[in-house]
């Protein structure tokens, strides 16, 4: 299916690339329940760039279109992978000076059967983490696998509320479950994605959370109220110990970050195994 981001384009490196305002990819995962990975990739059509090598399903992004919509559109034409069940979970970006490729990482419920859609795709399978690189790789999928390897994961957003809510001069003193809903209704904003993660957690370029906020005392009143897309959980004791009790479950699938300034919840937290960023952060992404 054509569209006008089919074409050439040159980066300032001087490479020549397929896709006039670049291109993006869908880096599809499956955890099973013994916590294997498994990746979906597409190997490429013999008459094609990299024929017979294998990568990800993907391909230009038209001027329409951010890159996961973009990545979704080229599988769901490659390939019949249901594109509508993948949560995308983060993006890694290739940028090449003015051309930028971009990997989106998601991940889909079961091992469905994945079929080629398209004169584009010779086959398509599912492969484990570990025996990817004993195929024949695209050069360029080669290159990045190491990056999105370390990538196939998601990012639990954990909010200390009292001790954020504390950080911002807004009058909460006066109301403190109102102030707690401010905060509830601005983290919404995360879902359209966040940038610069601290070190130490998944490395997307832009992720797209699960956010949890955790709030305790008056605040709880709060945790009965419709969100959109912020998890609220009202803790019937210490927020404290709610926090590190969230963290320690230790979803295989998942990195935790925890936000406070309280030195001695940072401590619990990272003993939990979770990383702990401070609320100046937070404040900044919103």
């Amino acid at each position: 299916m054509g569209g006008d981001g089919d074409g050439w384009a040159q980066c300032e490196r001087g490479h020549s690339h397929w896709g006039r305002f670049g291109a993006a990819g869908l880096m599809a995962y499956h955890r099973d329940p013994d916590g294997q990975v498994w990746v979906l990739l597409q190997q490429r059509a013999w008459w094609g760039i990299g024929g017979g090598t294998w990568g990800m399903f993907g391909g230009a992004i038209h001027s329409n279109e951010d890159p996961v919509s973009g990545a979704l559109r080229e599988t769901a034409e490659e390939c019949t992978l249901d594109t509508r069940r993948v949560e995308v979970h983060g993006i890694l970006v290739e940028d090449h000076g003015g051309w930028q490729f971009a990997s989106v990482v998601g991940r889909v419920p079961e091992l469905e059967q994945v079929r080629p859609a398209s004169r584009e795709t010779r086959k398509a399978a599912w492969v484990t983490e570990d025996k990817v690189t004993d195929k024949r790789l695209f050069p360029p999928f080669e290159r990045a696998w190491p990056r999105l390897r370390k990538s196939l994961r998601r990012l639990v957003l954990v909010v200390d509320a009292a001790n954020v809510v504390g950080a911002r001069a807004d009058g909460w003193w006066k109301d403190r479950p109102a102030a707690n809903a401010r905060l509830r209704d601005d983290l919404a904003a995360l879902k359209e994605g966040v940038s610069g993660l601290p070190a130490g957690v998944v490395p997307y370029d832009s992720c797209f959370p699960e956010i949890v906020l955790v709030v305790e005392g008056e605040a709880r009143s709060i945790a009965g109220e419709p969100s959109d897309g912020v998890r609220v959980v009202a803790a019937q004791g210490s927020g404290d110990d709610q926090i590190v009790d969230l963290v320690g479950r230790r979803d295989p699938d998942a990195d935790y970050l925890v936000v406070t300034a309280d030195r001695e919840l940072r401590a619990r937290s990272e003993a939990a195994g979770a990383s702990v960023v401070g609320p100046r952060w937070l404040l900044s992404c919103l």
